[in-house]
């Protein structure tokens, strides 16, 4: 969605960016608060809190356990990250909300119009505090437009049970307020039916957090989970959402499906408003040039509903095999054989982007214009209907509730459109042992390890993973070494989508290049679709390595670093900037961060 850049010159601005700045000017608010008019006019600033297109491929995004960036984010590179480097304790965009609230009390609009324009603004006072709790955790409960003499400017933090409980009162009001229920612009502005999608990612994050750090809070892991449950099946009720068939055309569309989005992040070439998605994931300097890892790529199903580890022989097929008879999510979320852009073959670049073999073309569109610039007009998705039956499903299996018709009318609807046949009507009863095992190993039951596969491969890339780990309290994954896709050997050209043309080289030396090519024929002819990557077992100047496998190798990305990559239990909470400390004393560091402590694995 677009960035709105909005001016009111009768409104209370504020450019503060934390806490103790004052505001910078403030003139007559009357006329816009005595009309419909105005307050929906004001309602539109709110909307500057929304990530913009570009913030969704943010450095943030490389904190998962899926991908394999250039390099390891700093705040699980050891000695990396400390309370001098953080950041995010900004406030400027709740005084603006705030500074709504209070003053969205004239009669002269009727009450009903008021609390539609209260409940959109409450919803974004919710999104703001639930990003701040994740972040931080105890934060202060601030809901009144501060002056500078106010003494709340130097209260303490409030506790995580005051903040969450106000927070869902604030869903609350919004879901039962906000009279919106329809966005013909496109699904970039708050409907009803946004806020009761917030209201159950909110809840299910609060109560399996809350549950698997154990939290023995006021409020039950079990209350928070109960409410994500009916939060998302009263959506899954009244609103008239589905899902949409065709997957990919969720993220490469410029106006997205509105039968499944709820929320979009809108751009538009007549507006000359654009962003950057194909450059990130076409580039291999540009921007952080994820892969997809291959433990991670395993986890996708066959088309008959089995795990893609029970099949003979997984271990050592090459990714035109491991692509077969998949998940579809598979083939739309990465470059696998017979993809193509403008009518030619697009295989993985394996001389530039994709290192270890698997690309990222999720969030990008099949034109090319915008591989090399910000062109890209496609809507990503901020809330759509799948994440919610995702949520009610989680909900109810955390509850020991979920039944198989919840099960068909959630994970068995989102697999079906992926294109599995099996296991759709019944959830499932045996575990999977590689995902156990490689992911989750203190979780045994079948629905929630299946339905914690089915999350990762719908959300992938939209900005839920990392959040999705710290209430899971699987950090320690983020440590991952970094294997791509397996190659049957070095030194010799070969046929990446078995088409009979041979398509890249892995070598160790300028000889064995020569030698390989001169081996195949006449190299030159496939040049244009062909890549060349020097590996060997020791670290080279492009960090790729190959580690012997069966008959072949695997490639891999840095894993000489393994080392450096770090996760203790301080780290599922970000340290309070210093420079907050010094402003005000009654604000205590988070534990294991204090005196200038860094990220080291405690």
């Amino acid at each position: 969605m677009k960035k709105y850049s909005f001016i009111l010159a009768i409104l209370l601005l504020f450019s503060a960016c934390d806490l103790y700045e004052s505001p910078i000017t403030q003139t007559d608010k009357k006329s816009i608060f005595s009309s419909a008019e105005g307050l929906e006019a004001y309602s539109i600033s709110f909307y500057n809190t929304l990530p913009s297109a570009n913030d969704l491929h943010s450095a943030e995004q490389t904190l998962v356990d899926y991908g394999a960036p250039t390099s390891i984010n700093n705040f699980i590179f050891s000695g990396a990250y400390s309370e001098t480097t953080s950041s995010g304790w900004d406030w400027g965009n709740l005084r603006n909300i705030n500074y709504f609230i209070v003053n969205c009390i004239d009669p002269a609009v009727p009450e009903g119009t008021r609390n539609n324009y209260l409940g959109i603004a409450r919803f974004f006072r919710a999104l703001f505090y639930f990003d701040k709790v994740k972040r931080f955790g105890d934060v202060p409960w601030i809901d009144k437009a501060l002056d500078v003499d106010d003494p709340e400017l130097m209260a303490p933090r409030d506790s995580r049970e005051l903040v969450m409980e106000k927070v869902y009162e604030d869903l609350q009001f919004a879901c039962n307020n906000i009279t919106r229920t329809t966005d013909a612009a496109g699904c970039s502005l708050v409907t009803k039916w946004v806020a009761y999608a917030l209201a159950s990612r909110v809840s299910l994050f609060e109560g399996t957090f809350r549950k698997y750090h154990n939290l023995n809070l006021a409020t039950s892991a079990a209350t928070w989970l109960k409410r994500a449950e009916d939060n998302a099946a009263a959506l899954m009720a009244n609103s008239g959402k589905t899902l949409n068939n065709d997957y990919r055309a969720l993220f490469t569309s410029d106006i997205p499906p509105a039968s499944e989005t709820l929320l979009a992040v809108c751009s538009s070439a007549a507006l000359s408003v654009y962003h950057n998605a194909n450059w990130i994931w076409t580039s291999s300097t540009y921007g952080s040039a994820e892969n997809l890892i291959r433990p991670f790529i395993n986890t996708y199903l066959q088309k008959d509903g089995t795990p893609y580890t029970s099949r003979v022989g997984w271990e050592y097929e090459d990714l035109y095999e491991e692509c077969q008879n998949r998940d579809g999510r598979l083939a739309a979320t990465i470059r696998t054989p017979g993809y193509v852009r403008e009518g030619k073959i697009a295989l993985p670049e394996f001389g530039g982007y994709a290192r270890i073999g698997y690309q990222p073309k999720k969030l990008c569109v099949d034109a090319t214009n915008g591989d090399t610039k910000t062109e890209n007009t496609n809507a990503l998705q901020l809330f759509r209907y799948a994440e919610v039956l995702l949520n009610y499903a989680e909900a109810k299996a955390e509850l020991g509730t979920l039944t198989d018709a919840d099960w068909a009318n959630t994970i068995g609807k989102l697999r079906g459109r992926a294109g599995i046949t099996g296991g759709l009507t019944a959830k499932p009863t045996q575990v999977d042992n590689y995902l156990k095992n490689t992911y989750f190993p203190g979780i045994s039951d079948p629905s929630i390890l299946e339905i914690r596969r089915e999350r990762a491969v719908e959300l992938i890339l939209e900005g839920f993973r990392f959040d999705d780990l710290r209430r899971w309290k699987r950090g320690e994954l983020l440590k991952m070494s970094w294997e791509g896709m397996y190659i049957p050997y070095i030194n010799q050209a070969f046929d990446v989508d078995h088409n009979g043309t041979p398509d890249v080289i892995y070598y160790i030396t300028d000889a064995d290049l020569d030698a390989a090519k001169a081996a195949t024929g006449n190299w030159n002819q496939y040049s244009a679709t062909c890549a060349t990557v020097q590996v060997s077992t020791d670290l080279t100047s492009a960090g790729i390595q190959v580690h012997a496998a069966g008959s072949g190798y695997y490639l891999a990305w840095r894993t000489q670093e393994d080392n450096k990559k770090v996760w203790g239990n301080k780290q599922y909470f970000y340290p309070i900037p210093s420079l907050v400390m010094v402003k005000n004393p009654n604000i205590t560091q988070n534990k294991g961060w204090e005196n200038g402590a860094v990220n080291n694995g405690e």
